[in-house]
């Protein structure tokens, strides 16, 4: 055995299995075809083509981290990583200046690799922009958030987004095989053996982590060894084979698959709002009890309830919004664990209400409104009349108010010019907001009668 093996023996003592697989080349990888089939982006580079800018997006345990050193290594270039958690401006500065120094002297490039890139400020990710733009540096960045919300807009057109999927299960059992089967890098010296039967467990129980599958994996052969090294006549007839009991003891259960600041915390959070928005409360209230009992913030769940009274159920029912702030603040008066009862009563009520997104819809209407016609001026008539001055440029004249008048209504226009008779509120024939629905349109119809012109007086039609 060389010295160069031997080093690299004495430097995998003590890392940690999932350290230990890191795929080496793209040959290596598990899952991501759509990533790294014929044609694709990646198969391209490791072609030959030079590699971009990229934003690594996907949950936990994809490989984010693996594809940025696979790909360094496979554009020849020198790879620096720091964590966003970590690191600041000055941690990034100079890693820059040393990569324009490496260019200017050897002409050699450098690939940044930031993880978690979604954690640097607005500040700190502008500051990456010129040496990005100027090729200084190649940026990989690595994010659980979707980065279209979390990536500054100029750094983002500037990359290349790959979406890594969460790995399927036949991806995450060969690299199970591969892990018990590599008798340098995994566990091949052990002579372990597994059923399709047990490492299916394993895999249900790693909810699409290659990490966690790993770390499962090699606590589960941990408690084998430890049980043949103890002499016990049970487990010796056992030795060396993993059991469906052995994974689930590794694995400590099955745990909620719910990382609160990654992309399965939205795909919960997705599907507890269109439960409700479905008028489904039975998924509602699952969704919501997913949440709560993965350790998601009460707080959080109250915001997107408060939220969705007003998109989605708005004046359709506009008890919801009183109903949601209600359980909100008896969650704050009385805590946890009872504090679950007002939330869960809240959710019930907010699926099985009338549904209508006219504070949405109609919010859009008046904001691609104004981005079209600009600050369109306030009608004379609808100005308070505050000064001399205002009087004679006609402020307030011809304003008619309501209250004088029977009903305490009276037709009139008060949209600007340019805007008279645009529909931007459309009531939805729902709930309370038929009632609304009605005496808008009643309304309305005044407004026209006021405003159509009053036939010349040949065409008068007289009384008999």
């Amino acid at each position: 055995m060389d010295l160069f093996r031997q080093s690299a023996e004495r430097r995998r003592v003590g890392q940690p299995l999932a350290e230990r697989m890191r795929p080496k080349s793209l040959d290596e990888f598990a899952g991501q075809r759509h990533l790294l089939g014929a044609g694709k982006l990646l198969a391209r580079v490791a072609g030959g083509m030079p590699l971009p800018s990229l934003i690594l997006w996907g949950p936990p345990g994809t490989g984010k981290t693996t594809l940025a050193h696979i790909l360094a290594s496979q554009a020849g270039a020198h790879l620096a990583s720091i964590s966003a958690v970590m690191s600041g401006v000055r941690e990034m500065r100079e890693i820059i200046a040393k990569a324009a120094e490496r260019r200017d002297l050897y002409g050699d490039r450098t690939v940044l690799f930031i993880d978690e890139i979604h954690r640097f400020s607005k500040s700190q990710q502008d500051a990456l922009l010129p040496d990005v733009e100027a090729g200084t540096v190649t940026l990989i960045g690595a994010t659980t958030e979707n980065p279209s919300f979390q990536v500054n807009a100029a750094l983002l057109s500037r990359c290349r987004v790959l979406r890594l999927e969460q790995l399927e299960a036949g991806a995450l059992m060969a690299l199970a095989r591969r892990a018990l089967e590599d008798a340098e890098r995994g566990l091949g010296r052990l002579g372990l053996q597994a059923s399709d039967e047990v490492l299916d467990t394993l895999v249900a129980l790693s909810g699409g982590d290659a990490r966690r599958l790993l770390g499962g994996l090699e606590v589960a052969a941990a408690i084998v060894h430890d049980a043949d090294a103890s002499g016990d006549d049970d487990a010796s007839a056992d030795a060396c084979v993993l059991t469906r009991a052995v994974v689930q003891e590794a694995m400590q259960q099955k745990t909620l698959l719910y990382d609160r600041a990654g992309d399965e915390h939205y795909g919960v959070v997705s599907a507890f709002i269109k439960s409700m928005r479905g008028s489904d409360p039975d998924a509602a209230v699952y969704w919501m009890t997913r949440m709560l009992e993965a350790g998601e913030d009460p707080l959080f769940v109250l915001r997107r309830m408060v939220i969705f009274a007003s998109e989605d159920v708005g004046n359709a029912d506009p008890q919801a919004l009183v109903t949601a702030t209600a359980a909100l603040s008896s969650y704050q008066f009385i805590g946890m664990p009872e504090g679950v009862l007002p939330i869960t009563q809240a959710v019930i009520y907010l699926a099985c209400a009338p549904k209508s997104n006219t504070a949405l819809t109609s919010y859009a209407n008046a904001r691609r409104a104004v981005k079209e016609h600009g600050a369109l001026p306030v009608p004379a008539k609808l100005m308070n009349a505050t000064s001399g001055l205002a009087k004679a440029r006609g402020h307030g004249r011809g304003y008619r108010y309501p209250h004088d008048f029977e009903g305490h209504y009276v037709p009139e226009d008060y949209l600007p010019e340019r805007l008279v008779g645009a529909r931007l509120y459309q009531p939805a024939r729902s709930g309370y907001e038929v009632e609304l629905a009605d005496r808008v349109a009643a309304w309305r119809a005044q407004v026209a009668d006021a405003a159509a012109p009053s036939p010349a007086p040949g065409e008068v039609d007289s009384e008999p």
